[in-house]
Parts: structure tokens; sequence; C-alpha cells
């Protein structure tokens, strides 16, 4: 039997993730359980790690893996949620996937949402806890520091930071393409609408002239960046 867990770190963090899905019955409520126990500092903690890894996560070729998951795009909101239902998924499906978003062939299939709202109960803890936003006294500084920290143990793959389009989606993600979309939805969408990012955003602008596509769209494309 596992020693019950006191202090959230990194480490006690991806344990109690684990731990919850243990629980398929009520895995929100048992984990809520265990936050409240613990006190809001500890609550906080625990949001503040969640949140560090869902900002962590937000690259544009994981970005272009949800929407390939979502049979059809991601909106910034799918986006977000995406992300928290990769950290329910825990540690290694998290690591995996910065550093190759095909990995995530390998994972549970994409509408099993049971385990979503995991990352989000140390909000839920620390208001039941004060009755207060967890956000009111959010401490900008100590957020950064704890977000690089996390940084350290992600090691982000080849072409990670890169918006691809729907036919360079096909070589960057052949597996998690073949997984979740046929082939004749894939040619629809090449010939429909090929390029389903805002083009107009700076950000995806940005993304464009600066990040490196993966060598698998160099290869297979004979791309030159």
């Amino acid at each position: 039997m596992s020693s019950r867990i006191t202090e959230i770190n990194k480490d006690t963090f991806w344990t109690l993730i684990a731990q919850a899905k243990e629980h398929t019955s009520g895995p929100s409520e048992w984990l809520m359980e265990q936050l409240v126990d613990m006190g809001p500092e500890q609550a906080k903690k625990f949001d503040n790690i969640a949140n560090a890894y869902i900002g962590l996560a937000y690259q544009y070729g994981l970005w272009t893996a949800a929407s390939v998951m979502e049979r059809g795009g991601c909106t910034d909101d799918g986006f977000t949620d995406f992300r928290g239902w990769l950290i329910a998924q825990g540690r290694e499906v998290y690591m995996a996937a910065l550093k190759d978003p095909d990995s995530l062939a390998d994972a549970p299939d994409y509408q099993d949402q049971r385990f979503d709202c995991l990352p989000h109960m140390g909000e839920r803890a620390f208001e039941e806890l004060t009755g207060r936003n967890i956000y009111e006294d959010f401490d900008p500084a100590g957020y950064d520091a704890l977000k690089a920290e996390l940084k350290k143990d992600i090691v982000y793959g080849d072409g990670i930071g890169y918006p691809y389009t729907w036919s360079e989606a096909a070589a960057y993600l052949p597996r998690l393409c073949a997984k979740y979309m046929t082939p004749e939805e894939l040619q629809c969408h090449i010939r429909q609408y090929n390029d389903t990012w805002n083009i107009t955003s700076p950000e995806i602008q940005k993304a464009r002239a600066t990040a490196t596509k993966s060598k698998k769209i160099k290869k297979n494309r004979g791309d030159s960046r």
C-alpha cells in the first residue's frame, strides 16, 4: 500500500494523478478529497504545477496533433482542454508527447475524457477550503521560477514549435493520422482547407518565420527550412 502524500512537488503531483485514475468510479472526487485534506497551501501548489505543465505544452506541433485527434481542427479552448487531458494521461505520456507528438498514437483514445478535469482539482480544493479565488494572491515571479524548473525535465522534440498544415501533418504525424483519420478524410482536409491556422495571426506568422519544421517534413517534402 502506497504511503499517503502530504506534500506536493513535481513528483507527488504525477503520483496523485496516477493514483486518482485508479479510482475509476470517482477519480475527481478522490483527488479533491486528498487535496482538501492536505490544506490550501498544498492545493495551491498542485494548481501551480498543473498550470505550469499546461503552459509548457503550448507548442504548435502538439496543437497540430490535437487537431488530428479532434478529427478536423482544434480551437484555442479545445487545445486548453486537450492539454488538461494530456496531463491526466500521466508523466510518461506527457513527456513523450512533447518529444514526439506522434507517440500519442499509443495513448488512450482521446474521446475517453473521463480524467481530463484532474489537473483542475487544486483550484477547486483551494476555493472550497478558503472561499477565495486561487488567483487573488497569484505570485508571478514564483510561478515563473516553478515553470522554469519544470521545463528542465522536458525534452522538446524536433519541429515541436511549428504550426503544420494538413499535408505536412500527414508526414509529421503518420501514426496519429492513421489512427484518427481515414485516408479519404485526410485528403479531404488537404483539398478543402489545407491551412487551418489563422495566417493573419502575428503568433502564427512569427512561428512560421522562426520555428523549424520537423526533419520528417524536410525529408518527405524537400523543404528548405
